[in-house]
């Protein structure tokens, strides 16, 4: 393989968000052997850089493929205005929703989140100025919004629901699939001498499209039905432990 690809959260990463000393030993190894060292994330890049520190990526998609980040530049696959300020005017329709949107700026939200550090906003539906939209994320308490979700939205956008709680809105162009397309094709690589791992939605369509597609065994039916591999989960090093048994 001439390329490694992985997810972070729940599949390189362990629950508590920590990298083992033996991923980032063996990912050493991969890139002393000649081999690319690629990230695929729903994190935005501002939350990837503690990991890109200890690993340097050689590129990164970051916000389920609205950000690419490459060499020498940067791809950007947003939400146009128009159509973010119809999609969160239906979103608001649902009740007691919590709001968030994630843009060039950083992070607004209708409510204040500690962990996340957003910007607190109260003009919904209405964005801010001179922001490029990257995504809509959206939960609630309740249960209409989930069941009515999928009626609402634009044509250009698409939706996914991380952990079964988290609704993910991005634009028909800002997937995993077509931010590793673009990474591979930067430094002349075919999906097929690439591995994926990963373990949640947006991990599918990687995992069957790349010449390896690899899911921790802690990853949701879909991702274990679509793999070529499954591996031990994440809390257990699977990435490291296959990497190094089979790769290395």
């Amino acid at each position: 393989m001439k390329a490694i690809i992985t997810d972070l959260d729940r599949t390189l990463l362990h629950t508590d968000k920590s990298l083992s000393e033996r991923t980032v030993s063996v990912l050493k190894k991969c890139r002393e052997k000649g081999m690319l060292i690629m990230a695929a994330s729903a994190r935005a890049i501002r939350d990837i850089r503690i990991y890109n520190e200890v690993l340097r990526f050689d590129a990164v998609t970051a916000t389920n493929g609205a950000v690419v980040a490459l060499p020498q530049k940067t791809l950007e696959f947003g939400i146009s205005r128009n159509s973010g300020e119809k999609n969160l005017s239906a979103i608001l329709k649902f009740p007691d929703v919590f709001l968030s949107i994630e843009t060039s700026n950083g992070l607004y939200s209708n409510r204040d989140i500690p962990v996340w550090e957003p910007i607190v906003y109260d003009q919904f539906p209405a964005l801010p100025k001179d922001v490029i939209l990257y995504k809509i994320l959206a939960s609630s308490r309740q249960r209409p919004l989930y069941d009515g979700i999928g009626s609402v939205l634009t044509d250009d956008v698409y939706h996914t629901i991380a952990n079964n709680e988290l609704i993910q809105i991005m634009s028909n162009e800002a997937t995993k699939w077509n931010g590793i397309r673009h990474m591979l094709a930067h430094f002349g690589i075919s999906p097929n001498d690439a591995v994926y791992f990963g373990d949640d939605n947006d991990d599918v369509e990687p995992i069957k499209n790349c010449g390896l597609g690899v899911a921790v065994s802690n990853a949701i039916p879909s991702v274990l039905a679509a793999a070529d591999r499954i591996i031990d989960s994440n809390d257990a090093d699977g990435v490291a432990e296959f990497i190094e048994t089979d790769l290395l």
